[in-house]
């Protein structure tokens, strides 16, 4: 099993619609300071469940994940991240080769989490990876 696509949408800095596909053999992410390498690990914690915004380097609530504007484009309602795993080794106890675990928050706060494009809870994702090893 290893990390296979990082899918993110108003995230942070990630205002368009942003895909970075990796393989197995990426060893890390470089890039010069301020190119968002800190917010690709912010979308993988966040998008796992994790529930404290001080931890995403946010100041006040959960929407602080959201884009929140520049001087050339409007905030966004929502945002979103799915990271999709290669399951073809059946690391993971499910019978898809690929899985896919998505989250989405709105400015109301209302969070949404999808298991393989199905709406599931946060347990149901916690669930599938805590035999893993992976998590």
């Amino acid at each position: 099993m290893y990390l296979k696509k990082i899918i993110a949408q108003g995230f942070k800095s990630f205002a368009d619609n942003t895909i970075i596909d990796l393989d197995n053999n990426i060893a890390g992410i470089v890039g010069p300071n301020g190119s968002g390498k800190s917010n690709v690990v912010d979308a993988i914690r966040w998008v796992l469940g994790e529930q404290s915004v001080k931890s995403l380097r946010g100041d006040g609530t959960m929407t602080d994940v959201i884009f929140s504007g520049s001087k050339s484009r409007k905030p966004l309602n929502s945002a979103s991240v799915t990271l999709v795993f290669d399951n073809s080794d059946r690391h993971l106890p499910t019978d898809y080769s690929e899985v896919s675990i998505k989250r989405r928050i709105f400015r109301s706060g209302e969070n949404e989490y999808y298991l393989n494009g199905e709406k599931c809870r946060l347990k149901d994702i916690t669930d599938l990876f805590m035999d893993s090893g992976s998590s």
